[in-house]
């Protein structure tokens, strides 16, 4: 069972939805370059449009969606992955070292996973608050992935009580904006150490529909655990969900980055690091910038404020000057408490 509490580096999801543009052989690509990429799990949407929609019911007529004009049991129709490819592509995604799983849309979707012993169960944003699956996952007694875009706070404390109440024992929240794509505008990731704050038992993370990796690597600094993207091999290939989605090379990226930002957090740290000490001689400190006789008056021309960092502290430097120096000194010698008494 896959544990998302593990202390560690973001947990990477791949998503590969209807980016496969109903090819099996294009599928089992997706996972390969995935898992070669890094990403520790590829993930599937499983439904049908008979079991998301019925045809006639409603058409696309937002201008700026992707979809716009698309009746939606048609692009359910043409994004869907067969549910006879879901065990090839699981037993693609073990043998690459990966985990599988899925997005159940329905309950006959999650009997269906439960015979590929699905690991771990993601709930899409659109389906958060859907009681009946909600309890269907939970009784599983998985790990469950919440997404949590289109909802107030309420839905979301709602629908973590149906889950944890019909037996979920790990659950992942993932602040999700669910546009396509989404703008870091309108990602609002101080959402995540509120989530975090306000559902302690649960692991925080992100489902980004942004270009780039930008904002899901900023999202690690503010404790995001998990991070969810849409991958495809190629966003020239086109596609439902190319527009919006990674290629390889980004997911690369994505793995190293988020991985250095998570290194990057480590602890309070206000005092010179042992790593920092070899870094100590750069400092500055009261040098002999000229010859000085002994009984010179100490000034700004023959001595002062210089690297490397082995004379007296900068802070002695005005207490000096106008002081007498009790001995001769050379130009280019460091200034040390010594020097100062015979």
């Amino acid at each position: 069972m896959i544990d998302f509490k593990k202390p560690g580096r973001p947990y990477i999801i791949a998503e590969m939805s209807g980016n496969h543009n109903q090819s099996l052989d294009r599928a089992l690509q997706i996972v390969e370059a995935a898992a070669d990429a890094g990403a520790d799990a590829i993930k599937l949407q499983t439904y049908t449009a008979d079991t998301m929609t019925v045809k006639g019911a409603y058409t696309i007529t937002d201008k700026g969606s992707l979809w716009a004009g698309k009746e939606l049991y048609d692009l359910y129709k043409e994004a869907y992955t067969p549910w006879e490819w879901h065990q090839a592509i699981f037993d693609k995604a073990k043998q690459k070292g990966i985990a599988a799983f899925s997005s159940p849309f329905d309950v006959t979707a999650v009997d269906f996973l439960e015979e590929l012993d699905c690991p771990v169960y993601k709930i899409a944003s659109f389906e958060n608050t859907h009681h009946p699956l909600l309890k269907k996952v939970a009784g599983t007694g998985k790990p469950v992935i919440l997404s949590t875009g289109v909802s107030n706070l309420e839905d979301i404390r709602e629908s973590v009580e149906v889950l944890v109440g019909n037996g979920c024992k790990q659950l992942v929240l993932l602040k999700c904006t669910s546009t396509y794509p989404a703008s870091p505008e309108n990602s609002n990731l101080m959402t995540i150490p509120a989530l975090q704050e306000m559902f302690p038992g649960c692991v925080i993370g992100l489902s980004d529909h942004t270009m780039g990796i930008g904002v899901s690597v900023a999202s690690v600094v503010l404790g995001a655990k998990v991070i969810e993207k849409h991958f495809t091999l190629s966003r020239a290939d086109g596609g439902v969900d190319s527009a919006f989605s990674m290629e390889p090379m980004e997911l690369a990226a994505l793995r190293t980055e988020t991985e250095r930002a998570w290194q990057s957090l480590g602890r309070v740290q206000l005092t010179v690091q042992p790593a920092e000490n070899a870094s100590l001689i750069y400092k500055r400190s009261v040098y002999v910038v000229d010859d000085i006789a002994a009984g010179e008056i100490f000034t700004e021309k023959n001595i002062g404020v210089i690297r490397p960092g082995d004379g007296l502290h900068p802070r002695t430097f005005e207490q000096l000057l106008g002081t007498k120096a009790p001995k001769d000194l050379k130009k280019g010698t460091p200034l040390k408490e010594t020097d100062l008494s015979i």
